[in-house]
């Protein structure tokens, strides 16, 4: 079997899938938040990027939860969440970070507010996008590994 077949059979494959398909859900909860948000209702970069951020982070923690990682039953917080968060608030602060940088970049430069909402809009695609694979190994290595080794998981997957 070819390495490319025995990738796409692989049951880590198909967590990637809806782990990227979830993220793209709440990357345009989060990219449509944050310009309407920055461009339209007049917020700063933070304020525009927090909010952005949690409207992205909620249905993202679902749809991992539920989807990609398959979890039904409550979460130990100090197993599941906890970590989860922490993560995720990582990734916020990078992309709070990256947002606010970019506008003090070009605030005096590009005097238009909505060509600097599309301007914000890319950097803060581009946070997320730099750690969107770092976030899964994570995810799937730490955060809900206890999901893919456990007896009912396997049994739910088919393995």
């Amino acid at each position: 079997m070819s390495i490319l077949k025995t990738v796409a059979a692989s049951r880590r494959w198909g967590t990637f899938l809806r782990y990227a398909a979830g993220s793209l859900v709440a990357t345009a909860c989060s990219e449509i938040v944050l310009v309407a948000g920055y461009g339209l209702l007049g917020l700063g970069p933070q304020a525009a990027a927090l909010v952005a951020w949690v409207a992205g982070a909620v249905p993202n923690y679902l749809l991992n939860r539920r989807w990609a990682w398959s979890g039904r039953d409550r979460a130990p917080a100090w197993r599941e969440l906890l970590p989860y968060w922490v993560i995720t608030l990582g990734t916020a602060a990078l992309a709070i970070a990256a947002t606010t940088a970019a506008d003090g970049m070009v605030r005096h430069a590009v005097s238009d507010r909505g060509e600097r909402s599309f301007l914000l809009g890319v950097v803060y695609l581009a946070a997320y996008g730099f750690v969107f694979v770092i976030k899964f190994v994570l995810f799937d290595g730490w955060v809900f590994s206890a999901r893919r080794s456990s007896p009912a998981t396997a049994t739910a997957e088919g393995g």
